[in-house]
């Protein structure tokens, strides 16, 4: 699939065949994103890949009881590695880290939707929640839940802004 066409065709997925996902395709998108970019190549960023029923149902609550997290066959947990990006600074924790983990998520979602599954960036959660249950350390920081699944729906392609509405030259 070209890249063009995957990102344009790629939709927010919230319900899921019950079908299993082969670990063999959550690594291999995983691999991808390994290689997005960050902030002196530091990578601080790392995944936590739920299949566990509970700790998915979990996830959920944790989630503002957004049920269709539970009921994806697969989560992952992007997470912000702060001591991965520590030389940087208060910077570096507050804000590229985050940018890491979303340089990765973006290619996580398209590597997904590539190999024919489904899935959505869920931001809406209580950040410490979702670390007691995954059990991350304090220099971990939860930044998206991720279910993941072959997609149960279809949904049309929502509008998005014109160019001329959000791409500036030169000056705002």
């Amino acid at each position: 699939m070209e890249l063009g066409q995957a990102i344009r065709e790629r939709r927010s997925i919230r319900a899921y065949t019950s079908k299993d996902v082969p670990q063999k395709l959550i690594d291999e998108a995983l691999e991808l994103a390994r290689w997005a970019p960050s902030a002196g190549n530091l990578q601080s960023r790392d995944f936590v890949v739920v299949r566990n029923q509970k700790t998915k149902e979990g996830l959920a609550i944790a989630a503002l009881g957004q049920d269709f997290i539970a009921e994806a066959p697969v989560v992952i947990v992007a997470v912000a590695n702060l001591d991965r990006v520590a030389s940087y600074g208060d910077r570096g924790r507050d804000l590229y880290a985050i940018q890491d983990a979303a340089a990765a998520v973006q290619t996580l979602l398209l590597a997904l939707h590539e190999r024919g599954l489904g899935s959505v960036w869920v931001g809406a959660f209580n950040e410490k929640e979702t670390s007691r249950v995954l059990g991350l350390p304090n220099s971990a920081r939860p930044v998206t839940i991720i279910p993941v699944g072959y997609p149960a729906e279809h949904p049309e392609p929502r509008d998005h802004l014109p160019p001329e509405e959000c791409v500036h030259q030169e000056k705002w």
